[in-house]
């Protein structure tokens, strides 16, 4: 039987127009950016690719919820029906929520890290490894090896390795370890997602040293779609059974409600921990808000109870995940460089082998994200050299393995030509990518530098 095309489970009701700048147009707006794509303006983009954080297109329903927000300062009735929202989704017994999701993890961070413990995760994500190093912790990566080659086919990229937790408690013991944090849908890894099987072994090694995990939550329906389409047994679960399945297996979690939650701003602390729980409450009066609100107002935690709900149902979910696989095979059936297989959230180009002719001082990742811009006014971001950072001790950079371009798919926004227009463009950089020169930075914050370093042209710098 000829399988048929599935179209996207909504309607358009409400249209956004676009602009399509001229050549002359984006070539003024990055060199006034410092080649930083963070640094341009949204009137300049013509399809923002940049991230998929908070750039959802919310339903009927969500803008309708908006209205019975409650903006009363304590005790509202909004806070009480996401609070059921998360039970019912999620499942943690207790629930503080943030304005976005780096707030959680700052939290997390004050209250379960001491001096000098380690934190073991499944690859770094950036905000997650500032709080934190800032908190005084040390990062640990435990993520297979096969998350280092964006050229295997490995479906379960975001696999924890026990053995290498194990290498580290025999080196410094479990009560050198905070907690581990593992993340669904690995970002940094090109949105790989594990497998339910590696999280219980994960668990269950957990389990014997005592040591807690609270995941970085944010893309976990992604991972539990993956879960659904390819590990033996979970065919035909509805997705949102295997969340609650994954999630039963932590003490806790922190969410960026800007991704799977289908929501332009917050976030949330989630715990079974009562003591810690507690402790959350009082901090988040100190940098949030009260404990029932976290910097959001009413109507934004009505938006996101209603989000929640949404972002399990299987049609939904299923049209999301692959539109992001249509922009893949588009790129791959004509030899572009990326990760495999695709991920959840976004197509990552490999920029290493994109531009072979760059060495990774020269910024590959962050050319090409510029170059792209340059030729198209699509804005993707550099997932490289410049996120990874500098060592504190040494002060050279880290150079991570993977230097990479993320084309992010913000959710129930685009069609399937607009991937086509994304496709088109890497396509025709590819094929003159040797004309593609590199960057040097020339202004550098001293953490989470991607966000506003400048860079300039090499050719510009020798004249």
């Amino acid at each position: 039987m000829r399988t048929r095309t599935v179209a996207e489970p909504y309607k358009i009701k409400m249209v956004e127009p676009l602009r399509m700048t001229t050549r002359e147009e984006r070539e003024r707006a990055i060199r006034e950016a410092g080649f930083n794509t963070f640094l341009l303006r949204s009137e300049d983009v013509y399809i923002d690719l940049l991230t998929d954080s908070g750039t959802t297109a919310m339903s009927d329903a969500q803008w309708s919820a908006m209205m019975r927000g409650d903006e009363a300062y304590a005790g509202a009735r909004s806070f009480y029906r996401l609070e059921a929202a998360q039970k019912e989704i999620y499942g943690f017994k207790h629930m503080i929520p943030t304005h976005q999701g780096r707030a959680a993890e700052h939290l997390t961070s004050q209250i379960r890290i001491k001096p000098g413990q380690y934190v073991p995760m499944n690859m770094y994500f950036t905000t997650t490894r500032a709080h934190v190093e800032r908190a005084g912790g040390i990062f640990y990566d435990c993520i297979v090896d096969e998350a280092k080659d964006p050229w295997s086919d490995f479906p379960w990229k975001g696999n924890v390795d026990v053995a290498k937790l194990q290498k580290l408690v025999d080196q410094v013991g479990p009560e050198s370890i905070a907690y581990l944090s593992i993340s669904p849908c690995v970002n940094m890894a090109g949105g790989q997602p594990f497998s339910m099987a590696n999280l219980r072994e994960v668990a269950a090694w957990a389990d014997r040293y005592g040591l807690p995990i609270i995941f970085d939550a944010t893309r976990a329906v992604e991972n539990a779609y993956f879960i659904q389409q390819r590990e033996e047994g979970y065919a035909g679960v509805p997705v949102a059974r295997i969340l609650r399945e994954m999630m039963r297996l932590g003490e806790g979690c922190t969410v960026s409600s800007k991704k799977d939650n289908l929501v332009n701003i917050g976030g949330f602390l989630a715990t079974n921990n009562d003591a810690f729980a507690l402790k959350a409450k009082e901090l988040v009066v100190v940098f949030e808000g009260m404990p029932t609100y976290g910097g959001l107002a009413g109507r934004d935690l009505e938006a996101l109870a209603q989000g929640m709900r949404e972002m399990v149902e299987d049609a939904y979910i299923a049209s999301r995940v692959e539109q992001v696989a249509y922009l893949g095979r588009r790129l791959s059936e004509a030899g572009v460089p990326m990760v495999r297989p695709v991920g959840g959230h976004a197509v990552f180009l490999d920029a290493k082998r994109f531009l072979p002719h760059l060495a990774q001082d020269q910024f590959p990742a962050q050319t090409l994200a510029a170059a792209l811009y340059l030729d198209s006014g699509v804005r993707a971001m550099e997932r490289g050299i410049v996120s990874a950072g500098r060592n504190h001790k040494t002060g050279d950079h880290h150079r991570p393995e993977l230097e990479l371009v993320r084309l992010t798919i913000p959710r129930r926004v685009y069609t399937n030509l607009h991937m086509d227009v994304v496709a088109e463009s890497c396509i025709e950089l590819f094929e003159h990518r040797e004309t593609i020169k590199g960057l040097r930075m020339v202004y550098e914050p001293e953490s989470l530098r991607f966000f506003q370093a400048r860079f300039e042209e090499l050719e510009a710098v020798a004249c």
